[in-house]
C-alpha cells in the first residue's frame, strides 16, 4: 500500500465515521434529532426520542463505521484509521463538526482490534446500565473497563492498543461532560424515559 492509498484510507475512515446516522434516521422520521431531547444525534437520544428500533439501527450503523475501516486498516497495521473514524463521528463534517459522543464507533474500532476485551467492556456497559438505567453511565463505565481489560487480556503484540484505549476513555469522558453535570444534579434522564416526539417507531 503506497502513501496515496494510505492517505485515501485515512480520509475515507474520517468521512465514513462522520456519516451522521442518528441525524439521517431522524430526518427519515420527519424530525431533526438535534432539536429534540438532549440534542445529540447519537444512539441514546435517538432511542429516547424515536424508540427502540431507530435507536438500535443508529447504534449498529455507528458501530460498523468504526469496525469496517479498522478491520481493513488492521491488515496493514494502520491503527490511526480507527482513531480517525471515531474523530469523524464526534466531529462530523456533515453537521458543522457537532456529532455524537463516539461510544458506538469506538466500540466498533476495538471490536475489530481486540474482540475479547471489547466483549468484556460490553458486559460492564450492560451491568452499569442495568443498575443505573443511564446509558451515559454505562458508556463511561465501559470506557474505563476497556483499557484495564486490554492490559489484562490482550496478547503481547496487542498491548500498545491499551494506550489507544486510554486515550479513547479520556475522549469519552470529555464528550460526556454535560451528562456528568446532569448526573451530579440528579437531572440525567434514563434510557426508559420518553421525551417529546417519542412514541414514533
Amino acid at each position: 500500500m503506497n502513501h496515496i492509498q494510505i492517505g485515501l484510507l485515512f480520509i475515507a475512515s474520517y468521512i465514513l465515521g462522520g456519516i451522521p446516522t442518528g441525524y439521517i434516521i431522524g430526518r427519515l422520521k420527519g424530525i431533526d434529532i438535534r432539536q429534540h431531547g438532549s440534542g445529540n444525534p447519537g444512539t441514546a437520544n435517538v432511542y429516547r426520542t424515536l424508540g427502540k428500533v431507530p435507536g438500535l439501527l443508529t447504534f449498529f450503523a455507528d458501530f460498523l463505521k468504526g469496525f469496517i475501516p479498522t478491520l481493513i486498516a488492521a491488515q496493514y497495521f494502520f491503527v490511526p484509521a480507527g482513531a480517525l473514524a471515531i474523530a469523524g463521528h464526534i466531529w462530523t463534517p456533515f453537521l458543522r463538526f457537532h456529532g455524537g459522543k463516539g461510544v458506538a464507533t469506538a466500540a466498533g474500532v476495538f471490536m475489530a482490534l481486540l474482540p475479547l476485551p471489547t466483549a468484556g467492556a460490553f458486559v460492564v456497559f450492560a451491568i452499569a446500565v442495568g443498575i443505573t438505567s443511564h446509558i451515559s453511565v454505562g458508556s463511561m463505565a465501559a470506557s474505563v473497563a476497556l483499557p484495564v481489560l486490554c492490559f489484562a487480556l490482550a496478547k503481547d503484540y496487542q498491548r500498545p492498543f491499551t494506550l489507544l484505549a486510554l486515550t479513547v476513555c479520556v475522549l469519552i469522558f470529555y464528550t460526556h461532560i454535560a451528562n456528568i453535570r446532569r448526573i451530579l444534579k440528579g437531572a440525567e434522564l434514563s434510557f426508559k424515559h420518553k421525551r417529546e416526539g417519542a412514541g414514533k417507531n
